[in-house]
């Protein structure tokens, strides 16, 4: 993708009326359409080894068959309302392409596989986070002019594709280290006397003991410069949104998750604690992100809000390092760092003295670059 083409579709606002919105539903269903379809062909490649057992092979065919008709019936209203027949033409071509994919016998069958991509983590995440935030965004919008494709969404998307098919990446730097340094350690009676405890206590456990090891990374990351300039990247957005959430370095995943997963390695907690607390972790951070409008009045002192997190966002000077917990506000509350006044923020994104650059590239090498030291006079 050429700088301009990157740019104009940064900036292209998707607004309603004259098919605007069956176009983008039409090319959004294709794209995801032929990326699933190419998780049945190729299985051992492209898809999750640890999510295999899970899927209903049959049930997900029908699916993709159903999202392929809808898409391509949104490309046809599309490019009968459109008077610029192109988005609709588009979105038909690419669901067609994803019919020819999924056509004939394409039933998976798994080997085992050392190296894969998890495209099926990325499809479903995206689809699933799409299908509720995008609805609870328009009609809870916190910001009711921000529109769905805003400034910025196409450098997010690129992080949320990163962030999810970057899993065995992800994995291979932060677990295997973990277990590595710390399986000398380990206590098997301890870890048997953890995991024995109901499901739900381990979860409000895993929630205390991570959270503590992230607030005080959090806020290192705002205090220590060179750790800023990693965390910046994510501070960047002018726009907050289920998607901006996904804007965040690789040495910030890895480092929060390989300090994150050594207490869930140390204490001993279940496989099946840890899942749920996983797929937690992964929607409340996109829910705190998002554009609504919730106060939950009380409740946002137990468990981080939209609202305490975009305070935590805001560009404005009584918002400056405040609010650093991921999920428990009593964090910051003990620690003097809460702010949760009455009213709400308006401004989001770094001061004038942080400058991260646009676009995925760009902000990959902002924090790997020398800074230039101003000359003395």
């Amino acid at each position: 993708m050429t700088e301009l083409l990157r740019r104009n579709l940064e900036n292209r606002e998707l607004t309603r009326g004259a098919g605007k919105v069956s176009a983008f539903i039409s090319i959004a269903l294709g794209i995801l359409a032929i990326l699933a379809a190419l998780c049945f062909l190729f299985p051992n490649l492209l898809t999750t080894p640890e999510f295999r057992p899970l899927y209903n092979a049959h049930l997900l065919r029908q699916l993709l068959i159903l999202g392929i008709a809808i898409g391509f019936i949104s490309g046809v209203i599309s490019a009968f309302r459109n008077l610029n027949r192109r988005w609709g033409l588009s979105g038909m071509l690419l669901n067609a392409l994803a019919a020819l994919l999924a056509s004939g016998q394409i039933e998976p069958v798994y080997h085992g596989r050392s190296v894969y991509a998890g495209l099926d983590y990325f499809v479903l995440t995206l689809l699933i986070a799409a299908l509720i935030f995008i609805p609870m965004e328009r009609f809870f919008a916190k910001y009711q002019e921000q529109k769905l494709l805003r400034t910025g969404w196409v450098t997010d998307l690129k992080y949320f594709m990163f962030s999810h098919i970057g899993l065995q990446l992800i994995s291979f730097f932060t677990i295997i280290p973990a277990q590595i340094m710390f399986n000398r350690w380990l206590n098997p009676t301890w870890q048997q006397l953890v995991s024995s405890q109901p499901l739900v206590l381990q979860f409000i456990e895993i929630l205390i003991v991570v959270d503590f090891f992230s607030y005080w990374i959090h806020r290192s990351m705002h205090k220590v410069p060179r750790l800023w300039r990693i965390h910046a990247v994510h501070h960047s957005s002018h726009h907050m949104d289920w998607l901006a959430a996904s804007r965040v370095h690789v040495i910030e995943i890895i480092t929060n998750r390989f300090i994150g997963y050594i207490p869930l390695l140390f204490m001993g907690f279940s496989p099946a604690a840890t899942y749920a607390y996983l797929v937690f972790i992964s929607f409340h951070a996109i829910f705190i992100h998002a554009n609504v409008r919730f106060r939950f009045p009380g409740f946002r002192w137990v468990l981080a809000t939209p609202e305490f997190h975009h305070w935590h966002h805001s560009s404005e000077k009584e918002a400056l390092d405040i609010n650093f917990a991921a999920f428990l506000p009593v964090y910051d509350v003990i620690f003097k760092t809460a702010h949760m006044p009455a009213h709400l923020p308006t401004r989001y994104g770094t001061t004038a003295e942080t400058k991260v650059p646009e676009g995925f590239v760009g902000q990959f090498l902002y924090p790997l670059k020398r800074r230039k030291r101003k000359k003395k006079l």
